[in-house]
């Protein structure tokens, strides 16, 4: 259709509908929806009027104010219809009436989202299910340089084969760019348009995702955020260009799950860097948490059955060349010492563990006996030849991690073993320290396995766990999040839990999944009941301590405090005690007077320096 100018100003032209009930050759049949930017209509075509097919029809709520901006709208809506994706609606037409510009979607056996929710509540998988199928769509288009700009429950199609598509994309009248600083001509004025109009795309895709996580909120809430039905303006209201706070509430009309409720307050968080900056990435965050909560199982490890089998659950340590060498020219009798080379590769060490757990080796074992938990062990039950065989299927290093992650993993490896040597210093007379070490790595595995297979989902962990400077000078600065709550926003489940599921699938059984899980924060440790408590509290006491010395220094004394006095009475520890386990496992020797900062502390009627 010809455009054709516009003859009413925009600031009159705020009707949400023209005079009567046709537009055109549209009868209007139903307001769907409507916001500050924009409206929708249920139509019926007059040209065909014996078809019976309603279309949605799309309109923004100002008519454009010269026949400049019309033609802008037109390019823009049409270049966003020519993105083709299962999770975009296709348009049926773009055209003008009576000087409305307008987009046509078909209806036909279509909810909107803002339909649905109006009808019934919906339960957190089938919110979850319809999220992920939207954000794909949207990560499609704004991966083809299209921004939507305007997302409103409207917007979101809910087909009878129980498709999701999104609509409208661009209708929403966008302003121009201000280009008052730019050149006045040439290819230098074309340059700063075009890097204004990028970073009006950029920010109009953040907007785009916060809008989403808004929506995510009143279809699990089942009212919108501050009784705030515009999506759009919700946007303004929140920081940083508002001051509202938005957190799903605790009752719902159906129970939120824990981890679905991370994400949904990930997506709306109050600190701007702490939300996500994509749509695949909050797509991701809720995807993982559909594949943990399916009825097919596995739990995490859902994530990972596929990965686990093409690249290795871990790629074998740097210098692995010379390890297998060395490891050739030994002999059968030299046990210990063979088990000492081997635990120089944690990769190795836990590719031993699934060989001598697995299914086919125990039911071979007498029954009854338990799992193996040392290196000398699986040594003497798979032989030499087995170990060589083992190290022999490791993947090389680094896999095929990047050297940025690569490096991140060998901190992470380096920092496991020092938890280690840590346990082993602190671990009561008549525990073996072989025992204690392996307990130790395995409550890092989790954080392993997720830092070789997931490497960019860690980085942002890690950048959630962050504390955030103050809003307002002289306030304190904002703590980040748990590693448990920042793992639920970014994967959909927790870095323990994956860890626990891996050395399920390796054979490991109940007893042990126990022990490599920490203590927990929440609580406080106190009476040691049985071995397995005790190994589980020396190896998560050395963890926390191993992942306090990575604070910054002003904190970092501070934490370490923290951990001694959580296990003073459970481990019969004191904080010189705490000290000198770190230096040992650090490889030096203890300086007189390094580690007498408060020697005097009494922490729970337990002495500071007592013996373990």
């Amino acid at each position: 259709m010809k455009l054709s100018e516009p003859r009413t100003p925009a600031h009159e032209a705020v009707a949400e509908a023209p005079v009567g009930r046709r537009l055109g050759h549209f009868k209007l049949l139903s307001l769907v929806g409507k916001s500050q930017r924009s409206m929708a209509w249920r139509v019926l075509d007059l040209r065909n009027p014996n078809s019976g097919r309603e279309g949605l029809m799309l309109l923004p709520r100002a008519q454009p104010v010269d026949a400049e901006s019309l033609q802008r709208w037109d390019l823009a809506v049409r270049r966003a219809s020519r993105l083709r994706h299962p999770n975009l609606a296709e348009v049926l037409e773009i055209g003008v009436c009576e000087h409305w510009p307008f987009a046509l979607y078909d209806a036909e056996g279509v909810d909107t989202l803002a339909e649905r929710l109006q009808r019934q509540d919906l339960g957190p998988q089938d919110a979850a299910t319809l999220f992920v199928d939207a954000l794909r769509g949207l990560a499609f288009a704004h991966d083809g340089g299209v921004a939507h700009r305007d997302l409103q429950p409207y917007m979101v199609l809910l087909r009878e084969q129980g498709s999701v598509q999104l609509m409208g994309f661009e209708v929403a009248l966008a302003a121009q760019p201000d280009v008052s600083d730019a050149p006045e001509s040439g290819i230098a004025q074309r340059t700063a348009v075009d890097a204004l109009q990028l970073r009006a795309l950029r920010k109009a895709a953040h907007d785009d995702v916060l809008a989403m996580g808004l929506l995510l909120h009143w279809a699990l809430a089942g009212l919108p955020a501050l009784d705030e039905p515009d999506v759009g303006e919700l946007v303004l209201r929140l920081p940083p260009r508002g001051r509202e706070l938005v957190r799903l509430p605790w009752s719902t009309p159906l129970p939120v799950p824990e981890v679905l409720r991370a994400i949904g307050n990930r997506a709306t968080d109050r600190q701007e860097r702490q939300r996500y900056r994509s749509a695949r990435g909050m797509a991701r965050a809720i995807e993982g948490w559909l594949q943990a909560e399916g009825a097919a199982g596995g739990g995490p490890l859902a994530l990972l059955l596929d990965r686990l089998h093409s690249v290795g659950a871990l790629p074998s340590s740097p210098g692995s060349a010379a390890r297998a060498a060395r490891l050739a020219l030994m002999d059968r009798e030299r046990t210990n010492e063979l088990a000492e080379v081997v635990l120089q590769d944690l990769a190795l060490a836990f590719e031993l563990l699934r060989w001598v757990n697995s299914v086919q080796v125990r039911s071979s074992q007498a029954a009854g006996s338990g799992p193996v938990l040392t290196i000398r062990r699986a040594i003497a039950m798979l032989g030499l030849d087995g170990v060589r065989r083992a190290a022999l299927g490791l993947r090389t290093w680094p896999g095929p991690l990047p050297e940025s992650s690569a490096q991140a993993l060998q901190n992470l490896f380096d920092e496991s073993k020092r938890a280690g040597r840590m346990a082993q210093a602190l671990r009561p007379a008549g525990y073996d320290a072989e025992v204690v070490h392996l307990v130790t790595l395995l409550q890092n595995l989790g954080r392993l396995i997720t830092a070789y297979h997931f490497p960019d989902e860690l980085q942002q962990i890690r950048r959630l766990m962050q504390p955030a400077p103050p809003l307002r000078p002289g306030e304190p600065e904002q703590a980040g999040m748990s590693e448990q709550a920042a793992s639920f926003a970014v994967l959909g489940t927790d870095i323990e839990g994956i860890g626990a599921a891996v050395a399920r699938h390796w054979g490991l059984d109940d007893s042990v999944l126990h022990l490599i899980r920490r203590m927990p924060l929440a609580t406080q440790p106190r009476t040691i009941d049985n071995d397995d408590d005790m190994l589980r509290a020396v190896a998560s006491c050395a963890n926390e301590a191993i992942d306090a010395t990575a604070l910054p220094a002003p904190r970092r004394h501070q934490a370490l405090r923290r951990v001694a006095q959580r296990y003073a009475r459970a481990l019969r520890i004191g904080f010189n005690d705490l000290q000198d386990a770190l230096t040992i496992a650090s490889g030096e020797a203890r300086k007189p007077g390094l580690t007498k900062f408060n020697d005097e502390l009494d922490v729970d009627g337990v002495p500071q320096g007592s013996a373990a």
